[in-house]
């Protein structure tokens, strides 16, 4: 006979088993939202944290509006563009996600506020002409129409996984308002023209340059038949050489507000740094490399410590220069509210840098993870010595471009230099599959599916990611040109 009390048990613990589901189905469910609150909450307090500094105004709703949208901005500034100086450190396994977002959050932060700009052109250099636009209300709803726009669309771009250009959306919005504000004359379009080369030029140059590194390391270090008798030789110049780079980059890019240095100046103090750098990294390469044994896994542990570094240099970097991206036509706005007129190039509040750079942060550290694994891992297979060509590129080529007065995209010269180590990749195993003599004289081929399958970088994410940095700008521009119609017909 059965005991009543025992199904009595019976069925009060599936009773609890179907509530813990429960529980885990809500937490599962719940999981995406509170990111997405304690955005909310950042945006509600930068709008009312706007008001402490510019007082109870007949206008101070427009400056609560627009901080919250320069928040939202840099948000997605963080969540977007951060991915590509910390992707590849952790898709090479030299950081983990945590140690990538801690750092990178430290080094941006200090970026913008120590080495932010004080003042931008913050009509995205030269775009469009203010003085062509009469009216400071009309200026005001432009501004705000780049800014929503721009932050839209790279919101969307984060969405469906492509790094796209910051710069390149703001300079899309700015074009948009302005044409609807005041035509197609009002826009600066040789200005135009030499952004839209930009989109060939920068991911061009970053990946010839990164290949070009990776082809070096294979050439006189991985290939030897002493690996690491060449890495002692060799590493020591490569570490220097990004040590001079980076330098470089960062007094001519990064400390521009701490003190004005001329390129010139800059050459000196990286080649300075370099020879310095060189005679402390040779000790330190010999004797890291003591013990260890001759093959190619052993190589990788000299390079994890300079690509951590170059991370966390070219973050600093980052939020030094692309803080504008977000506080530029937010500083406009409030500069047209206080002062009732237009300007090419305003003081940015230190209030409103503060929102830049915690709006930056925000974003990288609730929403970045998903382009730090696109860039790091999706796109091709990186470990430290890919990586660290990768880093080095992008710091190369900036300063060279900016040296030669091309224009370049920051996002476009790193995804780009991803791409070029991937292709390198696949053209050097078929040059080696080509020489192989011995698989040659078996008679073994491949078929044209295993050929495509053992591609190394994802065609989908090729075609996806040069897709959005196409339509980014014209893209912006249309979202911005409807904002602002909107804008302009419900406060006219």
């Amino acid at each position: 006979m059965t005991d009543p009390s025992n199904n009595q048990w019976k069925t009060l613990d599936k009773d609890l088993g179907r509530l813990s589901q429960m529980e885990y189905a809500a937490h599962y469910v719940s999981r995406p939202l509170v990111g997405m609150g304690i955005a909310l909450v950042f945006l509600v307090l930068a709008g009312l944290g706007s008001l402490l500094f510019i007082g109870p105004q007949p206008v101070s709703v427009i400056v609560l509006a627009a901080s919250v949208f320069g928040a939202y901005m840099a948000l997605n500034i963080g969540a977007n563009d951060v991915a590509n100086n910390m992707g590849p450190a952790v898709g090479a396994n030299a950081l983990t996600m945590g140690g990538a977002i801690l750092i990178a959050v430290i080094a941006e932060s200090a970026g913008a506020l120590l080495a932010g700009g004080d003042v931008v052109s913050t009509i995205a250099k030269g775009i469009i002409n203010p003085a062509g636009i009469s009216e400071t209300r009309v200026f005001i709803w432009a501004m705000m129409a780049a800014l929503v726009s721009s932050a839209l669309w790279v919101n969307l771009a984060t969405y469906i996984g492509a790094p796209v250009s910051t710069t390149h959306s703001v300079v899309g919005g700015v074009m948009g308002a302005g044409i609807a504000s005041a035509g197609f004359a009002a826009v600066n379009w040789s200005t135009m023209g030499a952004i839209a080369a930009s989109w060939v030029i920068s991911p061009v140059l970053g990946g010839l340059v990164a290949a070009g590194f990776l082809a070096f390391i294979k050439g006189r270090i991985i290939y030897r038949d002493d690996k690491i008798a060449a890495a002692r030789a060799w590493v020591p110049v490569l570490v220097a050489i990004m040590a001079g780079v980076f330098s470089t980059y960062l007094a001519l890019k990064g400390l521009k507000h701490i003190v004005s240095i001329n390129p010139k100046t800059a050459l000196l103090l990286g080649l300075a740094v370099g020879v310095l750098i060189y005679f402390v990294m040779r000790p330190l390469v010999r004797r890291q490399s003591e013990g260890l044994e001759n093959r190619n896994k052993s190589l990788k542990v000299l390079f994890t410590i300079p690509l951590v570094f170059s991370a966390a240099l070219l973050s600093f970097a980052h939020g030094a220069n692309d803080v504008a991206n977000a506080v530029g036509p937010l500083a406009a706005i409030v500069h047209a509210v206080e002062f009732g007129d237009t300007a090419a190039k305003v003081s940015i509040p230190i209030w409103v840098m503060v929102i830049g750079a915690f709006g930056i942060s925000f974003g990288l550290f609730l929403f970045g993870p998903k382009l730090i694994r696109m860039v790091g891992s999706k796109i091709t297979k990186l470990n430290p010595i890919r990586a660290y060509c990768v880093a080095l590129s992008a710091a190369l080529t900036v300063i060279v471009a900016s040296w030669l007065g091309l224009p370049v995209s920051s996002t476009h010269i790193a995804v780009g230099a991803v791409f070029g180590v991937g292709f390198f990749r696949e053209w050097h195993m078929e040059r080696r599959f080509r020489l192989n003599k011995a698989t040659m004289k078996t008679g073994k081929k491949l078929g044209v599916e295993e050929r495509k399958r053992r591609k190394l970088v994802r065609r989908s994410h090729f075609t996806t990611i040069l897709a959005a940095w196409v339509i980014t700008v014209p893209a912006a521009a249309l979202l911005s040109a409807v904002i602002f119609w909107v804008l302009n017909a419900l406060f006219v």
